[in-house]
């Protein structure tokens, strides 16, 4: 029992993050390039990604991007199948990409507004685990982390959102329950209001200084990333279909 924490050695394993150019899905592939990992950009962002590589690279890793839509399960099996070409395999998968959609009142939003939300921040992470989590059992260790939100249990002016962060939950208690045997362990991390391009723009200054909760701030991108790079390391050995809050409070 005395080896069980470190079960797995560490490897120069890559990492594939959808909406990997900038924010969260940023910080996190930084992240794990820092912890030695190389990385697969998948973003519709193209100027920023290669920002994004480029500094993973001059951290001594390699990396790719791909742009891909990741509503669209062709481009995303299209983009994990790139991945495995550069690099011969695949290790770990961090769902980003997501959208907050219209913060209006229910009967104003429409039909076509929830099936945009839902599509990109559902069928994006269950196109991305269906295309990826094979390669991860054929090597017999991968590690997943899907972005949640507080939004799950219902805000009432941003309805498609908080839906596809109800599914997004179910999905990742789910796929955790599948393969943990196989050393694939799918987990989800829940970051409350980190100050990215999601965030900032729909507050006033004053708020961002002080927003009422509990530490007196918003997090980093990087504070998050720091958890994720732990649920996608050796170092897990025993986390999965669990959701970890990194919003500074409880509840």
């Amino acid at each position: 029992m005395e080896n069980l924490r470190f079960a797995a050695p560490v490897e120069r394993r890559v990492g594939l993050i959808t909406g990997g150019a900038r924010g969260l899905g940023g910080a996190t592939a930084l992240r794990l390039a820092e912890a030695g990992r190389d990385i697969v950009i998948v973003d519709l962002l193209e100027e920023q990604a290669l920002e994004t590589v480029s500094k993973v690279e001059e951290m001594g890793q390699k990396a790719v991007f791909v742009q891909a839509d990741v509503s669209v399960e062709s481009e995303v099996q299209a983009a994990v199948a790139k991945g495995v070409e550069v690099f011969g395999r695949l290790d770990i998968l961090v769902c980003c990409a997501g959208v907050l959609g219209w913060e209006k009142p229910f009967f104003d939003q429409t039909a076509e507004q929830f099936t945009k939300v839902m599509a990109i921040n559902v069928h994006g992470a269950y196109y991305a685990h269906q295309a990826a989590v094979p390669h991860m059992l054929e090597g017999g260790w991968g590690r997943c982390v899907t972005i949640s939100s507080g939004a799950r249990n219902g805000t009432a002016n941003q309805i498609p959102y908080s839906v596809s962060k109800g599914a997004v939950l179910s999905l990742i208690k789910s796929l955790g329950n599948i393969w943990p045997k196989q050393g694939v362990f799918v987990n989800g991390v829940e970051p409350g209001r980190a100050l990215t391009d999601m965030v900032v723009p729909r507050f006033s200054e004053e708020h961002l200084k002080d927003p009422g909760n509990p530490m007196g701030r918003y997090s980093d991108a990087n504070e998050v990333a720091e958890v994720i790079e732990f649920l996608c390391s050796e170092r897990n050995t025993y986390t999965t279909g669990a959701v970890w809050s990194v919003k500074g409070a409880s509840g």
